[in-house]
């Protein structure tokens, strides 16, 4: 009876207050709207968004560029900024995410990314070639005038990956290196100096296109440890909604009889003879 004369309460106080009862529905929505992101997080891996700049962005960053050939241009110059990588640098190229790199410091990353390119001219082969570059870091929306060598191998349009090797300060490069690592090429490969632009110039020199494709394996994830804190937090906040509901709901019945309570009072006062004097 007590139950039932509560949920009475309760309908009552919802039909004579609309703005609480809309206040407590949409308590529970959003409670109920964390408790799924905390199911949701704690079982799909996701992007982690404290990262600001990974491995999609500077490659999307990069293939807005058309790589046009330098005439009389000399590829020693471009080569020799990105020197081959040594065996000491493979395994540090393996370990960088835990290592701490000095600000100052240059770094050179040789990496087998999802790129394709396309040439201008029919006539021109994109088999055995490298292409060697400059820019600066805020052209790849990584940092101000830093520069950044850049040199593509293993062109071919058939093939969706070529190898990209980037020789920039490490400050400014993503810290999550992709895990597949260029195959040593066993074929002698033409240097050709290219000079990045956005518009394709008028004259016939050979240009060449970027094409990229974003891959999840170049986001930035989540560590397991980073997933189980943030669905811990999220329950957190929805088990404190669901205890505020709770609270108006226990209120609401309370109110409704203590009124009815003292309403009762008052009419039986009213209702009293009055005395004789």
């Amino acid at each position: 009876m007590s139950c039932w004369q509560r949920g009475s309460n309760v309908k009552e106080y919802v039909s004579q207050n609309p703005p609480g009862a809309t206040f407590f529905l949409c308590l529970l929505t959003l409670a109920l709207s964390f408790m799924v992101l905390s199911s949701y997080n704690y079982s799909h891996t996701l992007p982690n968004p404290d990262i600001a700049q990974d491995w999609n962005t500077l490659l999307s960053s990069f293939s807005q560029f058309h790589l046009c050939e330098k005439e009389n241009a000399s590829a020693a110059f471009y080569t020799s900024s990105i020197p081959p990588l040594s065996s000491t640098q493979k395994t540090d190229q393996k370990t960088l995410v835990n290592t701490t790199r000095h600000p100052s410091s240059v770094t050179v990353v040789q990496l087998h990314v999802p790129l394709t390119v396309t040439s201008s001219s029919a006539s021109a082969m994109l088999k055995d070639i490298g292409l060697f570059t400059t820019l600066t870091a805020s052209q790849l929306n990584l940092g101000d005038k830093e520069p950044v060598y850049l040199a593509l191998q293993n062109l071919s349009e058939d093939s969706k990956h070529i190898c990209l090797t980037i020789s920039a300060p490490a400050n400014i490069l993503p810290l999550t290196l992709f895990h597949l690592e260029c195959s040593a090429s066993e074929t002698n490969i033409t240097n050709i100096p290219v000079e990045a632009t956005k518009q394709l110039p008028a004259s016939s020199q050979t240009c060449y296109s970027l094409h990229f494709k974003s891959d999840p394996a170049l986001t930035v994830m989540l560590t397991l440890e980073e997933q189980r804190v943030a669905a811990q937090h999220l329950a957190e906040v929805a088990v404190c909604l669901l205890g505020v509901c709770l609270i108006l709901c226990v209120a609401a019945s309370l109110k409704n009889n203590v009124t009815r309570r003292d309403f009762l009072k008052v009419e039986d006062s009213q209702n009293e003879p009055l005395i004789e004097s």
